[in-house]
C-alpha cells in the first residue's frame, strides 16, 4: 500500500510502500474529483501537479493528518498508479478495506464553503444549506467511505472543520435516506 506523507518542508509530499501487514496508522481522504484538476500519481512523483486544485485537497490532507499526529494519509488520486490497469483493478477491490482500516476519514467538501454568503440556515452553521447540496452525496463511493470509517469528519472548502458524522447523524440521515448510521 502506498501511502503520503510529507517532507520536512512541509509543502511537499513522497510516497512510502508498505506491505499489507505493515501498515503504520493512517488518515484516509473522502473527496469528489475536479475533472482535470486532480493530481495523478505520475504528477506527484515528477512533483508536477502543485499548480492543481487537487494539490491543495493533498495539502489539507497532510495538514490535518499532521494535527491529528498522523505521520501518513491516503488519496486515491495519486497514491494509485491509474496507468496500471492490475494496480487499479486491485484498488478498487481493496477500497472498502482502506477506508475501514484508517485511523480517521476526512471529507473535504470543495463545494461547500464555510459561511456562503447567502446563508439560509440555522445559527451557528452557515454552511447547512450548501452541505445538503454538495455534490459529494450524489457520488456512489462516497456511501461506503461513510459507512465503514466510524470516525468522519466534514471540512469545508477553506478546511474549516464542520462536524463529524456522529454529531451530524439527523442531518446525514436527512440527506442520504438512510434509516441510521450503524456505529462500527
Amino acid at each position: 500500500m502506498r501511502l503520503l506523507r510529507r517532507k520536512q518542508n512541509n509543502d511537499d509530499f513522497e510516497l512510502a510502500i508498505f506491505s499489507t501487514d505493515d501498515v503504520p496508522p493512517y488518515a484516509i481522504l473522502s473527496h469528489t474529483w475536479i475533472d482535470g484538476q486532480e493530481v495523478t500519481y505520475d504528477e506527484l512523483v515528477t512533483g508536477t501537479g502543485k499548480n492543481k486544485a487537487g494539490y491543495d485537497k493533498i495539502r489539507f490532507c497532510g495538514k490535518r493528518a499532521a494535527q491529528d499526529n498522523l505521520q501518513y494519509f491516503w488519496v486515491d488520486t495519486c497514491c494509485i498508479d491509474k496507468s496500471s490497469y492490475a494496480e487499479l483493478s486491485q484498488a478498487i477491490h481493496l477500497m472498502f478495506r482502506r477506508y475501514r482500516d484508517a485511523s480517521r476519514c476526512y471529507v473535504y467538501l470543495s463545494d461547500v464553503p464555510y459561511s456562503p454568503p447567502d446563508a439560509r440556515c440555522e445559527p451557528g452553521r452557515p454552511w447547512e444549506f450548501a452541505f445538503r447540496r454538495s455534490r459529494w452525496f450524489t457520488r456512489g463511493w462516497t456511501l461506503q467511505e461513510l459507512l465503514t470509517q466510524s470516525t468522519v469528519e466534514f471540512f469545508s472548502r477553506e478546511g474549516r472543520r464542520l462536524d463529524d458524522k456522529s454529531s451530524l447523524g439527523k442531518l446525514l440521515h436527512e440527506i442520504s435516506y438512510l434509516p441510521s448510521l450503524p456505529p462500527l
